[in-house]
């Protein structure tokens, strides 16, 4: 048996030392264990006889410490691999990050205090960029400190980052397939835009954002000319909840099928009518203005808000009657710009007018500011022209309002409301007579989900990915999910792709993975690259051919000693000189028409007897310092390469750590790769061999790639060059930043030539992509797939790919949910994921929202330095949030879970190593009780297994919280007295049956309390089992015995019935009573538990009861004289408890008391001395401690022998 983890106090009360509980210490250690023994690493290489398990991971962003929701996302994910994996399946876990999008652009901008797309484009969109790549990481190592003290399991070395190159190249991949399949277009449509951000958004992006707001609807008097053009004195009435797009009005829409009437105002007035709640569509207060002989146009149906009294009827039509005339625009801006009139300000038919509760029948026009204007506009070529530029203010020719903002972001200090513009409308308006009534409402509105800014319905040019193309394949796709709760994925989910849309994937932005579109500047058509092999087929040519060489052979190569600067004399050795001679051989056929060399003395003699050997002049040998070996400084100079290298913890150290007067890695590889981009640039059809150092010629290998700092490293690791080794280097040059990695990202990538077949350059599309097409890609762009089968991905062949499970919150139907199936769907016509959880919101205790400002919760990791982690992962499980519910999250209800669950198993834990002797453990023991802890735990391994099979994460989870209720409550304290009792094969069954069951335990618990079932584990396993909990298999399903699990769930009925009845007679447990009498007939085993835990002399069977049970409450002096012993007795215990001994210990009790109670103590001598383990009871005078016994009065003294 293993004794790895002597047992400690089981508290959460924090040390002021360690700020930490002793539950948290003890998960430390056993964190420290797994990292010791590379548990985790072992559970990934271990056999895995049922195949791979696929699970992909969402990345989040690492911008600011985990909160309640990832911890709840990240338990799920690590719970649900964890079983499978004890299940016989390898599950490769991979963590990555979320890098690009408006979230993190707004974190810099805020940072940098840049307010507008301008201002960003005024600091540099490379400054802006490399703001955000050096942001993006910044919490990252409390990331990798966090996920793993949560006890997840995940590959966080080996990580995914969706800016990285080789994601981007694949996501870049994606997107060419989606053309190549004819689902990619530009579009110019009216989509929402984000003002503030300047770029448009997704329509599920679009849906994060909506809310309540109260907002201005205006009834605006249009005036119809006659056919001579003159203004009439008929107006026709239309309705608009957006009158800042009325400068823009292009037209008025009726229906043709609907009644309308021509009404002749009577009577003037002006007033306010109050009418509404101010609910959500509803009017809060309305102001109508009549003009007494002005006619007014509007659907019959909607006259009762003129009142009664007001008007005539005039004349009656249809709809139909009023389309083609034409009317007098509400104002005169868009008259002063050229485009073409000829359709413009005349009323036309709209199958979307309709007669509600609102508006006029009749309604305003402004193509560029909604889609159904658009699609009205497009079909009959009404003109569609902006007066709102990108960035939400009114253009310039829109003179009264020029470079206001039309739906600011509301700010209280400065004053600002999102209002102001349409008021300023209306004011304009007022003023010439047009207003015909004005209200306020109540209504949804949709905000950009980043930075709150109202969102603008914006006509504009995107990128789109045709979805309604594939809706039925969608459809058909996510009917094969199996999700948790169901409703979210048959109804909430699969009625979103019911109505799928187009998806704009193009963002206006700077910092995201770049659309892979080139456009030609005179046809205007584009071309979509979807690798890197075929992005640099497209670009100039300079047929430069790199032969890279290292010296050979110099004194210092012998020596260990530095020269790098050439200060010393350090000429090739004899055999360097001969391995010149045998490279220049090998050489001889290359057409070698330059050759560069450091300087230094060592590689210029290498270089002349090469050219020497080769016949070639002196003329075409060069120097560039760029070449130069690592730079260390005059003060390592002439001093060894192994001292110098101390300075570092490892590579990485090399290229980020500074030595005073050195350059770093990074410095090396820049110089380097600005020789090899400038002399690539200024030569053409060259055959160069250039001739470095063992540092500069792995730098220049390493920028030839593109490599970035983890290939980097890579390479360095493969080894440097050996002396006079020569390899060729394929070098094109590449869209790179200042370290020459090779970077996709803006500005780099626009400044990369691209040029069709005939050379002339191609002009890119500047735009990024939404990143949930980025995150979309995440099955493809973690493993780098381009198309070709990899070792362990292919979706082809099913290999890697589809997932078998996911999860993540309810709001990610519309986010990841959806942009995973799209693409998966789409390039290969099935759902990438099989099994998907929906996880709910955490809320603070109260209801609300979490807030920092608010402080209405506990820091995830000061909650864990309390109660464990544990305990966090099992309330979270076990709850509704794993059924997409939200969860009111309470430390209270944490603590009390702990002190229910852990706490009272490590009590179990306690009273086995107290008694543990070696015994095997075995399920073979046939007393009842063994028998029954035996079924409940075959019980709970079926139960368990089978909510993790469907992915119900609380039906796994709630039985381990009554199993160890049963085993703590029922089972231990009914098997106490066997533990401690002289029937050594009682005994031996007892500790053997616990041990098995507490093994078993621990595994059932290991997928959501892994902490303490390795703890569990490590106290109870076999030498010859594995070495942790979490490489073993699930426990075997042992045959579940209903008829014991029925007859006990019956004695514990019967117990407590007559608990109860003890209870309303007042008697205490501890007062024997004569008989109970049951209504059932039970065994004497079963009988005889009753007895005991009842505290009753006889069970008495009576069938003819129609009660359940009845108690013989009557308390004869025998039974009062053995209820005062128990309660003696247990005053005893109670000072051996305060004394901290332990059972075995044993004590020499003295009593003093009289001489009636010294008789009574006599008479159970025996009994009292076996039960609180004493040698003798000894009367005498002592200065004890008074205790009560019923009516006894004694002072005992304690003390323990030896």
């Amino acid at each position: 048996m293993s004794k790895q983890h002597n047992r400690e106090n089981d508290t959460v009360a924090v040390d002021a030392a360690t700020e930490k509980s002793d539950v948290a210490l003890r998960e430390e250690a056993i964190l420290a264990f797994w990292r010791e023994h590379d548990i985790f690493n072992k559970t990934l290489k271990q056999d895995a006889p049922n195949g791979e398990f696929i699970f992909y991971d969402g990345p989040p962003f690492a911008t600011g410490l985990p909160h309640y929701g990832h911890i709840l996302a990240s338990t799920i994910k690590d719970a649900v691999p964890r079983f499978w994996t004890m299940n016989g399946f390898h599950v490769p876990r991979k963590w990555g990050w979320d890098c690009h999008g408006l979230p993190l652009e707004n974190l810099i901008e805020k940072k940098l205090g840049l307010a507008t797309k301008r201002d960003i484009e005024a600091y540099g969109v490379k400054n802006f960029n490399e703001a955000a790549r050096d942001t993006v990481m910044e919490y990252a190592d409390e990331w990798r400190r966090i996920i793993p003290r949560m006890g997840r399991w995940v590959d966080m070395e080996n990580d995914y980052k969706t800016m990285d190159s080789t994601y981007t190249e694949s996501v870049w991949w994606v997107f060419s397939e989606l053309n190549k399949k004819g689902l990619v277009f530009e579009g110019f449509k009216s989509m929402h835009l984000c003002p503030r951000c300047g770029t448009t958004l997704s329509n599920f992006e679009v849906n994060q954002g909506y809310k309540d707001i109260k907002d201005i609807a205006v009834t605006v008097k249009l005036a119809l000319l006659d056919e001579t053009g003159n203004v009439t004195d008929t107006n026709l009435l239309v309705w608009t909840t957006t009158p800042w797009t009325l400068p823009g009005n292009m037209a008025a829409a009726v229906h043709r099928d609907i009644d309308y009437v021509k009404v002749k105002i009577s009577l003037a007035d002006q007033g306010t009518i109050h009418s509404g709640s101010g609910t959500v569509g509803q009017p809060m207060s309305i102001d109508m203005t009549f003009i007494k002989g002005e006619y007014y146009i509007l659907a019959k149906a909607r006259l009762a808000q003129l009142g009664t009294d007001t008007y005539e009827v005039v004349e009656e039509m249809k709809g139909s009657d009023l389309v083609g005339k034409s009317y007098q625009p509400p104002f005169p801006y868009l008259g002063t710009q050229d485009f073409d009139k000829t359709n413009a300000w005349k009323i036309w038919h709209a199958d979307y007018v309709e007669l509600g509760s609102e508006g006029t029948g009749a309604v305003h026009i402004a193509p560029a500011y909604g889609d159904d204007d658009m699609q009205l506009a497009k079909a009959n070529n009404i003109p569609i022209v902006h007066h709102v530029n990108a960035d939400g203010h009114f253009m310039d020719f829109v003179t009264d309002f020029a470079g206001k903002l039309v739906k600011p972001k509301d700010d209280d200090t400065a004053g600002i409301d999102h209002k102001d513009a349409d008021i300023e409308i209306l004011r304009a308006l007022q003023a010439a007579g047009k207003i015909f009534k004005k209200e306020n409402i109540t209504h949804s509105y949709p905000h950009c989900w980043r930075c709150d800014t109202p969102l603008l319905n914006y006509a504009t040019t995107s990128w789109f990915v045709n979805v309604p193309r594939i809706k039925d394949e969608l459809v058909a796709a996510n009917n094969t999910v199996l999700w948790v709760p169901e409703h979210v994925g048959r109804a909430r989910f699969g009625n979103w792709l019911e109505g799928a849309r187009d998806w704009a994937v193009s963002r206006q932005r700077y910092w995201g993975a770049p659309l892979p579109i080139w456009r030609h500047p005179k046809t205007c058509v584009y071309k979509v690259f979807g690798t890197l092999e075929e992005l640099l087929a497209h670009t100039p040519k300079r047929n430069n051919h790199y032969i890279v060489m290292r010296h050979a052979e110099a004194l210092s190569n012998l020596s260990g000693i530095i020269d790098a600067l050439g200060t010393i004399d350090n000429p090739l050795t004899e055999k360097g000189q001969a391995q010149c001679k045998e490279a220049a051989e090998n050489l001889r056929k290359k057409g070698i028409t330059k050759i560069i060399h450091s300087g230094l003395q060592r590689g210029r003699e290498t270089a002349e007897v090469i050219a020497r050997e080769l016949g070639l002049s002196s003329d075409v040998i060069s120097a560039d310092a760029r070449m130069l070996e690592f730079q260390v400084g005059t003060d390592w100079e002439g001093k060894l390469w192994t001292k110098f290298n101390e300075n570092f913890g490892n590579e990485a150290e090399k290229f980020s750590k500074h030595i005073a007067g050195t350059e770093t890695r990074q410095d090396l590889i820049k110089r380097v790769g600005d020789f090899l981009y400038e002399f690539d640039a200024t030569h053409t059809d060259e055959t160069v061999l250039v001739i470095g150092h063992g540092s500069s010629v792995f730098a220049l290998r390493a920028v030839a790639e593109g490599a970035d700092l983890k290939r980097v490293i890579e390479i360095k690791e493969e080894g440097y060059f050996a002396n006079a080794e020569i390899r060729e280097v394929l070098f094109t040059p590449l869209p790179h930043n200042d370290s020459y990695e090779l970077d996709y990202h803006r500005p780099y990538i626009d400044d990369f030539v691209v040029v069709d077949e005939g050379g002339e350059q191609l002009i890119r599309i500047p735009d990024v992509f939404d990143c949930w097409f980025e995150s979309g890609s995440m099955p493809y762009g973690q493993q780098h797939y381009l198309g070709r089968a990899l070792p362990e991905f292919d979706p082809k062949t099913g290999k890697g790919f589809p997932a078998q499970f996911i999860a993540e919150g309810l709001d990610q139907t519309r986010g990841w949910f959806y942009s995973l199936i799209v693409l998966g769907t789409a390039l290969f016509g099935r759902s990438p994921y099989e099994n998907v959880i929906v996880n709910g919101l955490i809320m603070a205790e109260d209801g609300k929202k979490l807030s920092k400002k608010l402080q209405n919760y506990s820091a995830p990791m000061d909650l864990a330095d309390r109660v464990g982690a544990d305990a966090m992962r099992l309330y979270l499980l076990s709850s509704p949030v794993v059924r997409a519910e939200d969860v009111n999250f309470s430390d209270r209800e944490v603590l009390d879970l702990q002190r229910k669950t852990i706490g009272r198993l490590h009590n179990v834990l306690a009273m086995y190593e107290m008694y543990a002797d070696g015994t095997t453990a075995t399920p073979n023991s046939t007393n009842i009780l063994d028998r029954w802890i035996l079924a409940r735990l075959y019980q709970l391994i079926v139960e368990s297994a089978a909510g993790y099979k469907a992915y119900e994460l609380d039906r796994a989870t709630r039985p381990v919280i009554d199993f160890i209720d049963d085993l703590s409550v029922w089972y231990l304290r009914r098997s106490r007295d066997r533990f401690k009792g002289s029937d050594v094969a009682d005994k031996t069954a007892a500790v053997a049956s616990l041990r098995f069951v507490l093994c078993e335990l621990a595994k059932v618990m290991a997928p959501v309390m892994p902490f303490y079932a390795e703890h569990l584990y490590l106290a109870v396993r076999d030498e010859s089992e594995p070495e942790s909990v979490h490489l073993t298999k699930w426990p075997e399903e042992g045959e579940i015995d209903l008829v014991v699990l029925g007859e006990m769930s019956m004695v514990r009925e019967f117990v407590t019935l007559a608990l109860e009845a003890r209870t309303k007679a007042n008697i205490k447990v501890r007062q024997p009573l004569a008989t109970l009498y049951i209504n059932v007939d039970l065994e004497a085993k079963y009988a005889n538990i009753i007895a005991e835990e009842v505290n009753v002399k006889k069970v008495v069977p009576n069938i003819s009861m129609i009660e359940r049970i009845q108690l013989d409450t009557q308390v004869t002096s025998e039974l009062k004289a053995e209820g005062d012993i128990r309660e003696f007795m247990r005053a005893v215990q109670d000072m051996r408890k305060q004394a901290d001994l332990r059972p075995s210990d044993v004590i020499k009790l003295t009593i003093d008391t009289s001489p009636e109670t010294i008789t009574l103590l006599h008479k159970f001598e025996e009994i009292i001395t076996k039960t609180i383990g004493a040698q003798t009871l000894i009367f005498a005078r002592t200065d004890g401690v008074s205790v009560t016994a019923g009516k006894h009065t004694l002072i005992i003294k304690l003390e323990k022998v030896g």
